[in-house]
């Protein structure tokens, strides 16, 4: 089976990936994260997602995460490590995810049975996952499981998260696209986040950003009015098709009937974070 060339590998990650990514838009992990005396917002960001890899520096954050700001990463690691620890850090990302799931889904979709069968389903997914080459995940893959079903699950769309996205950056190099340029085209599509978030959450000015975009002009990526034209729709294509194909080991191991099942039920509790508002519209298009 080549789950890849059917798609059904990315409609499952579509489906999986928001049970993970509302923390980011929560209040839950930045209150947690204040509590051990980590600043609010891009701190904090950075430090709970970086907790996994230990104390490391700026240097490998920035090389990880791929589109931030290297000098606006130094602002805040290693400074995080000597007010906290990763492990602290840890801890309170998973009270952080407990809390806006919680608060998200509700008591009756948390202890449900399709939750119990969601996670099942997305940590069996992550047994075919590969630690080479893949710094993101095989940090998260070191993690304990927690015991909660709503936690497991939140822990396997991490991995599945960080396993596709570790492999989105080899495509990403492949197809010759820098950190600040794969933003500004993923802008242009108008269902990213909003170009003032880009810049704000990962340190670039609108000089930065505005250069990017020339930069793409000239390649012929955007036109004028920095709309995607069909190369970059194409080139985007490309890079996609590449991340498919590196992220087909999960969705292979499933199986099709238990990926199907999968993306169903992770797409349902999905429907409702975003219904319950975990993905604020002011946050996206291509303002």
């Amino acid at each position: 089976m080549t789950i890849f060339e059917a798609g059904a590998g990315r409609h499952c990650h579509n489906a999986v990936s928001p049970l993970h990514s509302s923390v980011y838009f929560a209040p839950e992990p930045e209150e947690e994260f204040a509590a051990i005396g980590l600043e609010r917002g891009t701190m904090s960001y950075l430090a709970g997602r970086a907790a996994p890899l230990g104390a490391v520096g700026a240097g490998t954050v920035t090389a990880t995460f791929h589109n931030f700001h290297h000098e606006h990463v130094r602002r805040y690691i290693p400074a995080a490590w000597a007010i906290t620890t990763p492990e602290a850090t840890l801890t309170a990302r998973l009270r952080g995810a407990d809390g806006t799931l919680r608060r998200l889904l509700g008591k009756e979709a948390v202890t449900s049975k399709e939750m119990a069968e969601t996670a099942e389903l997305a940590l069996r997914a992550t047994e075919a996952c590969c630690r080479e080459g893949r710094p993101l995940y095989a940090a998260n893959a070191d993690l304990p499981v927690p015991e909660e079903p709503h936690l497991a699950l939140w822990h396997a769309a991490t991995l599945l998260r960080e396993h596709r996205g570790d492999g989105h950056l080899v495509a990403l190099a492949t197809v010759g696209l820098s950190g600040i340029e794969a933003l500004v085209l993923h802008n242009a599509t108008g269902t990213a986040p909003t170009s003032a978030l880009f810049m704000r959450t990962r340190g670039w000015s609108a000089q930065q950003w505005a250069a990017a975009r020339d930069r793409l002009r000239e390649r012929g990526l955007l036109d004028g009015a920095g709309d995607l034209t069909e190369p970059g729709t194409a080139l985007r294509g490309e890079a996609e098709a590449l991340t498919d194909r590196l992220d087909t080991a999960p969705y292979d191991h499933l199986g099709p009937a238990a990926t199907a099942r999968l993306t169903e039920l992770a797409g349902g509790f999905s429907g409702i974070l975003r219904a319950a508002g975990a993905f604020p519209s002011v946050h996206f298009g291509k303002g």
